[in-house]
């Protein structure tokens, strides 16, 4: 039995591999370094980058069938602040897996592109994280959870400042 919503439990997958994609990848450099078969050592980290790359587009797929319920709930802006951040963090990762693929390769190509993948890996740490800030804020700061509960709050039922995507602090002035 799949969870509903799905989304929530999609999610968490392309967090976890764009922190484990870093490490495969200096620990497949270290190995290469130390005399290892350059494509046993590197089939780890470009593993690892398709799969980040798979799961970022089940978690965007997952959120789009989930849009329409979410948006009664939520306000506009931070919703497609969200989408928006999640489908640069599927093309960045789609774009890593396919420099991975050519780490496979010898030579300066391939060096380089090991390379790159470590450096890329790094700014998807930084785009995961704020694609995950995000949606946490949709869920615990914007109510998206209520999608889902019996809680039904309207958007329009909202503080202002929590439809517009404005500061929490703004209800208590």
């Amino acid at each position: 039995m799949l969870p509903n919503p799905l989304h929530p439990a999609i999610v968490h997958f392309p967090v976890v591999l764009a922190f484990l994609l870093p490490i495969s990848i200096a620990a497949a450099l270290w190995a290469i370094r130390r005399g290892a078969r350059r494509t046993r050592a590197w089939a780890v980290p470009l593993a690892t980058a398709v799969a980040l790359a798979v799961s970022a587009w089940a978690a965007v797929e997952t959120g789009e069938a989930q849009d329409e319920r979410v948006e009664r709930v939520v306000a506009e802006a931070p919703l497609h602040t969200h989408q928006e951040m999640a489908e640069a963090f599927l093309a960045g990762a789609a774009g890593l897996a396919v420099i991975a693929a050519v780490g496979m390769f010898g030579g300066l190509i391939g060096k380089g592109a090991r390379v790159a993948t470590g450096l890329g890996s790094l700014a998807l740490i930084v785009a995961a994280a704020r694609v995950g800030h995000s949606g946490g804020e949709l869920v615990y700061r914007y109510g998206a959870a209520s999608a889902y509960t019996g809680d039904r709050t309207t958007v329009s039922a909202l503080p202002a400042s929590r439809r517009a995507g404005g500061d929490d602090n703004d209800d208590h002035r």
